[in-house]
């Protein structure tokens, strides 16, 4: 089984991307400093607002989440791990975990990066607010 969702944010002057263990999208239009996993503001979804379906492949033990960042010309490929102890019950956020820790903004866990991971490069494109982030969540399972 196989699910997609887009997503469209935008990106904030204040993006830091400097967390080691996470990374985060939200529906926030704003950021302060204390937000250092925050990649993405304005976010048209919350993981609240994602599919029923999405929702339920992703909770499956083999579930693996894809997730491909684009933002004036770069893109960044984070690999990541599904859960079924994922709520999926937060209005605003979605954060991906490296670690195993799992609350109601968390999409993912044992993903391959958090924000520090991500090129310098594609910060400094983040930081623009002008800037257009599209986001794209493929998850499958094993069957």
């Amino acid at each position: 089984m196989k699910a997609v969702e887009a997503i469209i944010a935008r990106g904030h002057e204040k993006i830091l991307a400097t967390n080691k263990s996470t990374f985060e999208i939200t529906k926030d239009t704003y950021l302060t400093k204390r937000g250092d996993c925050i990649i993405a503001v304005g976010a048209g979804k919350g993981i609240k607002d994602l599919s029923d379906e999405f929702k339920k492949i992703l909770r499956k033990k083999d579930a693996k989440l894809t997730v491909v960042i684009q933002v004036g010309g770069e893109k960044e490929v984070v690999v990541a791990r599904g859960n079924s102890r994922l709520t999926f019950n937060h209005p605003t956020d979605l954060v991906v975990r490296k670690s195993n820790y799992i609350c109601e903004r968390t999409l993912a866990i044992k993903a391959n990066k958090a924000a520090l991971d991500f090129s310098r490069s594609f910060v400094t494109k983040l930081r623009n607010s002008q800037q257009e982030i599209d986001v794209m969540l493929t998850v499958e399972d094993a069957t």
